[in-house]
């Protein structure tokens, strides 16, 4: 038991703690809702699959400058939102936005296992985005392609 609290994170779980009463915050305070209307406006008259595609850009932008983690409970209530807005099922907003969050691989600070290997292994911080793109890429065609397979829009 000593040994597991010695290896867990604290800085992730402080982080992702305070993140849960911003996502409470966002859906309470109606910013949710504002976003979403934006959103909405901005790329929704293009089709559901473009709407997938700019959510999936938020999400993928943000996770590489905070938690991945983070930007999910973020971006969750917004999604949901997007979806009331459109007049779409949430499911396949919610899961291009887990997809878009675990596609944080541009930077070493995207996820705490990134910045754990970046020093042993040797990175450095442009070594991510040589990998981290293609993957990205591929995320993006799960999210936008697969996901309203298997959860229609």
């Amino acid at each position: 038991v000593e040994q597991a609290h010695r290896s867990l994170s604290w800085t992730t779980l402080i982080l992702v703690a305070g993140m849960i009463p911003l996502s409470t915050a966002i859906t309470e305070t109606g910013a949710a809702d504002l976003l979403a209307t934006g959103i909405v406006d901005l790329v929704g008259g293009a089709g559901p699959y473009v709407l997938l595609i700019g959510l999936f850009l938020i999400t993928a932008v943000l996770g590489q400058v905070i938690s991945n983690t983070a930007t999910a409970l973020i971006l969750i209530p917004i999604a949901i939102s997007v979806a009331a807005e459109a007049a779409m099922s949430p499911l396949p907003l919610l899961m291009c936005v887990n997809v878009a969050a675990a596609a944080a691989l541009l930077t070493p600070i995207a996820t705490p296992a990134n910045l754990m290997v970046m020093g042993p292994a040797g990175y450095r911080f442009g070594d991510y985005v040589k990998l981290g793109l293609p993957v990205m890429l591929l995320y993006l065609v799960v999210a936008v392609f697969l996901v309203p397979f298997w959860w229609p829009l």
